[in-house]
């Protein structure tokens, strides 16, 4: 079915987002996850350590690759000669969220569809932010994050000024 694309913050990589990515291998021929720096955002992790993220916990997934983008994600598409943007659902919020989204980069794109693929029960509530809140608050995130990602944020977190 082509090239898509899998965009986010992935702030942290959660195990949602994992099942995402695995679920679009397996209807894209190549899928490009990617993330950049969102000025709307402050990520507890830079875009060097996401990526690095990503690559520990993607590498050996079939059909994937994964790289940083900047500018519009519609234009980087295009640029990659992605037809396909790939989109992770939760809840009533999320699709309100990704609709409009989804709206623009049509505007912008006509060219280049948005595909949604719907959360699996279990990952419903999961999110990087609350995943980093519950960190913060030294709770347990061994359900929601791989082990590699929960090590990254309990050292970024025990860093003098990244805790609480």
């Amino acid at each position: 079915m082509g090239k898509a694309v899998y965009a986010g913050t992935f702030d942290p990589v959660t195990f949602g987002h994992i099942d995402i990515v695995n679920r679009a291998a397996e209807v894209f021929d190549h899928l490009v996850v990617t993330t950049t720096n969102n000025l709307n955002k402050t990520p507890l992790f830079s875009l060097e350590e996401r990526i690095e993220q990503l690559h520990t916990v993607l590498d050996g997934t079939p059909r994937i690759e994964i790289t940083p983008f900047n500018g519009l994600l519609v234009d980087f598409a295009r640029q990659i000669g992605a037809k396909v943007l790939v989109r992770g659902l939760r809840a009533a919020a999320d699709f309100d969220y990704e609709f409009e989204m989804g709206l623009m980069n049509r505007e912008l794109a006509p060219e280049i569809e948005t595909v949604f693929f719907v959360t699996r029960p279990q990952y419903m509530f999961v999110s990087s932010k609350l995943v980093r809140e519950i960190a913060r608050k030294g709770g347990d995130i061994s359900s929601f994050v791989p082990p590699a990602v929960q090590n990254a944020i309990m050292s970024k977190l025990s860093r003098p000024g990244t805790g609480p």
